[in-house]
């Protein structure tokens, strides 16, 4: 039984961390039931729960948080182009597997902005592990694959060659198109080539003020936030070939450009830029731009291969190279100061991964085995090159990673399934800080039991384990680092247990529920900044706890869901660090709920949607790596709307109009920095990063 084409059960395949996102259809959960869109769409599912590809359109996504924020347990940080910044369960995204198209994305440039830079628009679909749930994907708290468009989801039964041009306009985010060509050249050949533009514009918060940490109106203000405008174009190339019905090859290449004047620090507030300047003409006369020349770029070429053999094996495969840069003018630090000049970071990924699944029988039970290997060659470089004085520097770092694995999941009986697994990691890090060889076997067992063909329970735990990390690239990849071979990796356990209903009522009705308890433990928790001297260390052991609940209802051309996650994490700190005892992790966001409504008025072509988003407030407390001062979080309720119209008359056709944040809500996500602190030279700094205010948006598209 090959990967398509095995089908336990919706139920069972969902509840691992697998929760709706909002206005999805449970009914559409196993993927012998998901029928093929010929649609410009993006799926995106947490295990086998898809969320419509028709519905993520109406979104009108220009950041990746549009298509992920309303998932329960995930959330996405940072307002700016240069900071998506993904958590899962208060991890945040150093702690995750994120990859496109199999290309390793975890590249930690630089601590004021996130390790994922991509266009919502290019995906076709983006695949969550909620949680570390097996040994397939390693790490602390999960994965989160994309995968971009080709050719063969878009072509017709009976078409060729096709195209897509979108013009898309934001009153508060900016002005967006793309243009697509696809074809299918030979029988065995197809090809995609696609352009997005981005031109980004500084937006206004939520009721046109920014305001300081006590609600007083910030000086020098007007509501918009300074930094933000920028181009932004991607261009992916992507080649496909068929070797007869069951194999195919594919090579694409992506790069990617955003480039604009922005902020020194694109994941704090403009209240801190506006601070530090004031304070710098204070000190030493040195009056410096609120905004920088900056620009990122990312390469991406990758080889993949699927084939399938039989009925029962198929392996994927992926050879991929992935640079990304970052580059900075900083000659406005002035004449006189040797760090002015140009500040370059290069990070390049390489690697190879491969996963195969293999089913067969013994004694009429069903063994399932999923298998394969990731190796990856991680380099950094950082250059410096003083324009006026000093003299240029730079350093680099290296880490060689490969995991291995297997498991195998096991039918007992026709109600019980266990699956076992076992994973093999060795990480050899040559840094600064350390040079040394970590490695770990980890185990994983899960246990699948159907009260009811309806109702499912699951239970299963699995070993954590990751090295240390490399230092950031943009600061200097490690160059001033202090030496700490003592360093431990961080290995811990997750533990999980969840509880899944499906049904159907009548003709018409279809009902999906779940809840998830987990636990999650990490054991020498590193802290990047452990020591005066910035030096990061084990302080402790971490705890993560929580759940996740969801509720769907499909009736008709009617659809709803409901969801709600927590987590609450706490540090039991290790000796000399006793300072941090008790504190949470500074992503921490506050007990969330989420609803989403769609209906469709079949005479009229069109879909409404509306969606809420409620987080709570969270208290000040002590946390880790959050603001000195002030670390309470303010809560919030946002809601967007959206209407999508698609003319019979003209199925090329796409219109879609909406508002997001539809009352001007003034917040930020809990998940980018937040809260006040105080700094020895600069005084109070307010770091919130603030989300755009109301938007109003259309975009129309025409495929041909």
């Amino acid at each position: 039984m090959s990967l398509s084409q095995y089908r336990a059960s919706a139920i069972a395949l969902a509840i691992s961390s697998a929760f709706i996102s909002p206005v999805l259809s449970a009914a559409e959960s196993s993927s012998d039931d998901i029928e093929v869109l010929k649609v410009w769409s993006t799926q995106v599912k947490t295990s086998s729960l898809y969320l419509r590809g028709d519905e993520i359109v109406s979104k009108q996504a220009d950041h990746i948080s549009d298509l992920l924020r309303t998932i329960p347990g995930i959330d996405v940080g940072g307002a700016h182009s240069l900071n998506q910044a993904i958590t899962i369960r208060s991890l945040d995204d150093k702690d995750l597997k994120i990859s496109i198209d199999g290309a390793s994305q975890n590249s930690y440039m630089y601590h004021h902005m996130g390790n994922l830079q991509i266009h919502a628009d290019i995906l076709k679909s983006v695949d969550i592990e909620i949680g570390t749930n097996s040994v397939i994907n390693g790490g602390l708290g999960g994965a989160v694959r994309f995968e971009t468009k080709e050719a063969k989801d878009l072509l017709a039964d009976d078409q060729q060659f096709g195209g897509r041009i979108q013009l898309g306009h934001g009153d508060n985010s900016g002005t967006t198109a793309s243009l697509t060509g696809y074809g299918q050249l030979t029988d065995s050949i197809d090809f995609l080539a696609y352009f997005n533009k981005v031109e980004r514009d500084n937006f206004e918060v939520g009721g046109g003020n920014i305001l300081d940490h006590n609600g007083q109106l910030i000086p020098d203000t007007d509501g918009k936030v300074r930094g933000i405008a920028g181009d932004l174009s991607d261009v992916l190339f992507k080649f496909g070939y068929d070797l007869g019905d069951s194999q195919r090859i594919a090579i694409s290449y992506e790069t990617y450009k955003d480039k604009g004047n922005y902020s020194y620090r694109p994941d704090m507030g403009l209240a801190t830029d506006i601070a530090i300047r004031d304070a710098m003409i204070d000190l030493w006369g040195l009056e410096t731009p609120l905004t920088w020349p900056t620009e990122f770029t990312r390469d991406t070429l990758t080889l993949s291969y699927v084939g399938q053999f039989g009925n029962t094996t198929e392996i994927r495969a992926s050879l991929f190279e992935n640079e990304s840069e970052l580059w900075r003018d900083e000659r406005a630090w002035g004449e006189e100061d040797e760090y002015s000049g140009y500040v370059t970071g290069k990070a390049i990924n390489q690697g190879l991964n491969l996963i195969g699944e293999t089913s067969f029988e013994v004694l009429s039970k069903t063994h399932n085995f999923t298998y394969g290997f990731d190796y990856l060659l991680y380099k950094t470089q950082y250059n410096h090159t003083p324009v006026y004085v000093g003299e240029a520097s730079s350093s680099a770092e290296e880490l060689k990673s490969i995991g291995l694995f297997v498991q195998d999941k096991i039918e007992v009986t026709d109600a019980l399934f266990i699956t076992p697994g076992v994973r093999y990691d060795s990480q050899d890090l040559d840094s600064v800080m350390v040079d040394k060889v970590y490695n770990q076997t980890s185990f994983a067992l899960a246990a699948e039991y159907y009260l009811s063909p309806n109702l499912v329970v699951k239970l299963s735990s699995t070993e954590l384990f990751k090295a240390p990390e490399i230092a950031e690239v943009f600061t200097g990849a490690g160059k001033d680092n202090t030496p700490h071979q003592e360093i431990k990796a961080e290995t811990g356990l997750n533990s999980e247990l969840a509880l899944a209903y499906q049904t159907q009522i009548g003709s018409d009705i279809k009902l999906s529920t779940g809840v998830t308890f987990f636990n999650t433990k990490i054991n020498d928790y590193i802290y990047d900044y452990a020591t005066a001297k910035w030096t990061p260390d084990n302080i402790g052991d971490m705890k993560i706890t929580g759940s996740e609940v969801y509720l769907a209802l499909d009736i008709s051309h009617f659809k709803a869901s409901l969801s709600y996650s927590d987590a609450d994490s706490e540090l039991d700190a290790a000796a000399g660090y006793e300072k941090f005892h008790e504190a949470r992790l500074d992503r921490s966001q506050g007990d969330t709920a989420s609803a989403e409504f769609s209906y469709l008025i079949d005479s009229a072509d069109l879909t409404l949607g509306w969606s809420i988003l409620n987080v709570a407030s969270i208290e000040n407390a002590l946390d880790i790596n959050g603001a000195s001062e002030n670390k309470a979080k303010q809560g919030f309720t946002t809601h967007s709307i959206s209407a999508s119209w698609k003319p019979q008359s003209m199925q090329q056709l796409t219109l879609v109009v909406g508002v997001d944040n539809l009352f001007d809500e003034y917040y930020a996500s809990q998940s980018s920095r937040t809260g006040l602190s105080k700094h020895p030279k600069f005084g109070d700094l307010a770091l919130t990063d603030y989300e755009p205010g109301r938007n109003i948006k259309a975009t129309v598209s025409y495929s041909f």
